[in-house]
């Protein structure tokens, strides 16, 4: 192959990778992801605290009496 026709080659490969949505929609879907694991980690954190304040209060009270 000639030079003229590798640059084209590479042209037309270059063209098409930016085209190529495939890599963008990996990439917003795993933000997506991401953002959903962190908002799952508060929220069973929130959790986890509010159980254990609730514990404590309930022992507190059995113990008072």
């Amino acid at each position: 192959m000639g030079c003229a026709m590798r640059a084209l080659m590479k042209t037309c490969r270059m063209r098409a990778l930016a085209r190529c949505q495939r890599g963008a929609t990996v990439v917003e879907y795993g933000l997506i992801l991401g953002l959903i694991f962190l908002a799952m980690v508060v929220g069973v954190s929130n959790l986890g605290i509010k159980t254990v304040n609730q514990l404590n209060n309930i022992a507190a009270e059995v113990s008072n009496h």
